[in-house]
């Protein structure tokens, strides 16, 4: 779920002071990494910024904060511990770097999105990843919310230079990247449109039947993302659902609800969860079907 793992930034801001996005999850040698870095920079961590409050981005800046004495800024909505709030337009101003703050719900509703003027960059956490594409599950994922992030993305960033996202690598193109993000939602999209038109399904026949040719491991995480368009478009009232009325099977439960520590271990089991919004249970089966087949 988190590729090679959770990128972490330090953006320096000329002043022998230092702006961090995104500690992390609480590893002391990571937290170690980020301390040190900023020392050979010359800089001094003065703020801890978190796009979003998911156990694989935020909890390292509660050490961080110990170490450097840097307050937390976050989503004003965020139920995460912080000390300063962050609204949608505002600028954050250190030495001489702006990064302008904009709200972007969509992975998460408390989802933010940080733009440093001065370098053309921008650091989009899990709206927009360094390769492959994002999860987007309930309940704190919306489908819609999120796409409508990318397209005020590509609308207001016109002249960014590179997305640095929460995993992955540097993307150098951006218009094209946010693009081509957009263009997988709507695929994605007519291909459950195009499997309903076929008669009525649940959510476990629509995984495989669109994500066949996908390791099954990842099946749950389809699923989640079914969901997020089912809810979408039940919501935009073009497709119905009602309730199957008979057992899960051991199959349905294993794509519905899988027990991810015997997938992923202990360790890893809370990120995956979070990402996939585990807390909500799907105990029964809803079958799908278009409103005017």
């Amino acid at each position: 779920m988190t590729l090679s793992g959770t990128n972490s930034y330090l953006i320096d801001c000329g002043n022998g002071q230092a702006i961090c996005i995104d500690p992390g999850p609480a590893m002391q040698r990571h937290i170690q990494a980020l301390t040190s870095r900023a020392a050979a920079m010359d800089c001094r961590i003065a703020l801890i910024c978190l796009t979003h409050t998911h156990p694989d981005h935020a909890p390292g800046s509660v050490e961080l904060k110990v170490r450097t004495g840097a307050p937390i800024a976050a989503h004003w909505q965020t139920e995460f511990p912080h000390d300063r709030e962050l609204r949608d337009g505002e600028t954050i101003e250190m030495g001489d770097t702006s990064v302008r703050v904009m709200e972007a719900p969509g992975h998460t509703l408390d989802h933010l999105v940080f733009y440093d003027e001065r370098e053309r960059a921008l650091f989009t956490g899990d709206v927009v990843l360094g390769e492959g594409y994002v999860v987007i599950a309930p309940p704190g994922g919306a489908m819609r919310p999120y796409q409508q992030t990318l397209q005020r993305m590509l609308d207001e960033f016109p002249h960014a230079s590179a997305i640095y996202g929460g995993h992955g690598e540097p993307v150098r193109d951006p218009q094209e990247k946010l693009r081509d993000y957009m263009a997988h939602r709507r695929s994605r999209e007519q291909e459950l449109l195009a499997a309903l038109a076929a008669g009525p399904q649940t959510i476990p026949e629509l995984v495989k039947r669109i994500y066949r040719d996908t390791n099954p491991l990842l099946w749950p995480a389809a699923a989640r993302q079914m969901l997020a368009y089912l809810i979408a478009l039940e919501q935009e009232a073009r497709i119905t659902s009602r309730e199957s009325n008979r057992a899960m099977t051991a199959q349905e439960h294993a794509i519905l609800n899988p027990e991810w520590e015997t997938i992923v271990g202990a360790e890893h089991a809370r990120t995956v969860e979070e990402e996939l919004g585990a807390m909500l249970r799907l105990d029964s089966v809803r079958v799908y079907a278009l409103r005017n087949p």
